[in-house]
């Protein structure tokens, strides 16, 4: 009898149909990671090492806590661009008077989160300045010099991207990888985020994707039934979200719908199940004790600058109407509506919808977090951002637009009943958009629109087909010499900065 060598069969063993679905199965699962972190590399040469405009507030307690040891803004202010500084900072460097609280601290009502987050990063930059200034070396160690602004501009960076990842995995638990993969790749570079991950890396909104993100994926992946231990992790996660961005309270909702909803099953069960009552509860205060904990750097630094833990700054939101006049506007308005600047949201946000055909329970938990979170940005006087691409604020709820334009893409293909052709148009709608987008950040950022107040829709499209000449020379400009474009910019921002002052 014949018998085949031991490596034709072992190889025959090796390529079984199972053996061969899995291998292709575990070389999809990779790929996102290699295409993600690919994309990132790429971009991460546009990270912009500039601390400007409401960045100088978030990025003052890191530097005022590691170089004066205290919380003390006033080296911050001072050093702040002239958009910053107006009406905050005399000539002659002297802080004006009505900028102190009545503790005598500088009124920086900005959150305290993003800081938190940049510390990991900017505590070795300082301790390496530190120390080669006492070896004697010409190191500026006073948090304003390029590596601090190089540390912070990564990890801004960083976050972002993490915060990309994780929706993506959070959307992948829902839909196949691959439309999940395109829909992250779609709201990297056809959203508001890319501006605030990438150019305006001092403001705080690519972290608050990165937190929301984080809680979003660590809420479905332990479940209904986590651990105590993985309540408490949740709840700290929970805290650091609200230490970055307060309304982002909003997110929040999922975990209180998800105990409510486990509450009344509990009820509702034969002779009441009790136990799952008690534990329910005994987690939810575990949960609670734990966001409170991670919650108190906000709690403190309000106390010390505000003479009051619950005391957050923004008294001009004492102009906040509870009908949430602004509801609308926030979405579709001219003046930085998030749906008509950026409308790859429009999609996702249908997306959302339709989730409820394959995830009842979560659709309804995202939608509503959707509304609450507009409801809030409504009824906020300041509601368009001010200077801002897009509505900034709703790039906190990045992973619920992720997993909406995942779920439009699927869904799209099992109407076409053609993977392949559904896939060719996803692709060529995702490539259109991200174009449109960028050239809309094109012209935003050199001042071809408004930056701040409603924008032309008319002048807007003409530009965007005015752009090529303009958009070379410019990121020709951004790679060689991006010092003296950002200067440049924030000179040609000042006329309209001035206009819309006198106008409001």
């Amino acid at each position: 009898m014949n018998s085949l060598p031991i490596a034709t069969i072992r190889d025959s063993a090796r390529n079984t149909p199972d053996v061969v679905s899995a291998r292709r199965e575990a070389a999809a699962g990779r790929k996102p990671w290699q295409v993600l972190v690919i994309l990132f590399l790429l971009t991460l040469p546009l990270v912009n090492p500039w601390v400007r405009g409401d960045g100088i507030g978030y990025y003052a307690y890191v530097r005022s806590l590691l170089v004066e040891h205290r919380l003390d803004f006033q080296n911050d202010w001072r050093a702040g661009n002239t958009s910053f500084t107006m009406g905050r900072v005399l000539p002659d460097g002297t802080i004006r008077q009505h900028q102190y609280t009545r503790t005598g601290q500088l009124d920086n009502h900005f959150a305290v989160g993003a800081s938190i987050l940049w510390a990991p990063f900017e505590i070795p930059v300082h301790v390496v300045a530190s120390s080669l200034r006492k070896l004697g070396m010409p190191v500026r160690a006073d948090g304003f010099s390029r590596p601090y602004l190089m540390a912070m501009a990564l990890a801004t960076a960083i976050y972002g991207f993490l915060g990309l990842y994780f929706s993506f995995r959070f959307a992948a638990h829902y839909v196949e990888e691959r439309w999940a993969l395109l829909a992250t790749i779609a709201i990297w570079f056809a959203s508001s985020l890319p501006v605030y991950m990438y150019f305006n890396p001092s403001w705080s909104h690519a972290h608050s994707a990165f937190i929301v993100a984080l809680f979003l994926w660590y809420w479905q992946r332990t479940g209904p039934d986590r651990t105590l231990p993985q309540w408490l992790i949740l709840g700290l996660i929970s805290g650091v979200l609200l230490d970055v961005y307060y309304v982002n309270i909003a997110v929040l909702l999922v975990a209180l719908m998800e105990s409510l909803w486990g509450y009344w099953q509990a009820w509702r069960a034969p002779k009441r199940d009790w136990h799952r009552l008690q534990r329910l509860f005994g987690a939810n205060l575990l949960y609670s004790a734990a966001t409170v904990f991670a919650f108190l750097p906000t709690l403190v630094t309000r106390k010390i600058i505000y003479g009051h833990p619950f005391d957050f700054g923004y008294h001009e939101v004492n102009g906040w109407a509870l009908n949430s006049p602004h509801f609308f506007n926030a979405l579709f308005s001219a003046d930085h509506g998030c749906l008509a600047w950026t409308p790859v949201l429009f999609l996702a946000l249908v997306g959302l919808f339709l989730l409820l055909r394959l995830n009842r329970t979560v659709a309804i938990y995202l939608i509503v977090v959707f509304a609450a979170f507009s409801y809030i940005i409504g009824g906020d006087p300041n509601w368009a951002g001010i200077s801002s691409f897009g509505n900034r604020f709703f790039i906190s709820l990045t992973p619920l637009f992720v997993i909406g334009l995942a779920v439009f893409f699927s869904e799209g293909a099992k109407w076409l009943h053609r993977e392949r052709l559904a896939m060719v148009l996803a692709r060529s709608l995702t490539a259109l958009l991200m174009a449109w987008n960028l050239a809309f950040i094109l012209q935003w950022g050199t001042h071809m629109v408004p930056a701040r107040g409603p924008i032309s829709w008319k002048q807007m499209v003409r530009n965007q087909f005015l752009l090529p000449k303009k958009a070379f020379t410019t990121v020709e400009a951004y790679v060689q010499n991006r010092g003296a474009l950002m200067q440049q910019l924030e000179q040609g921002d000042m006329p309209q900065l001035q206009e819309y002052q006198s106008h409001n």
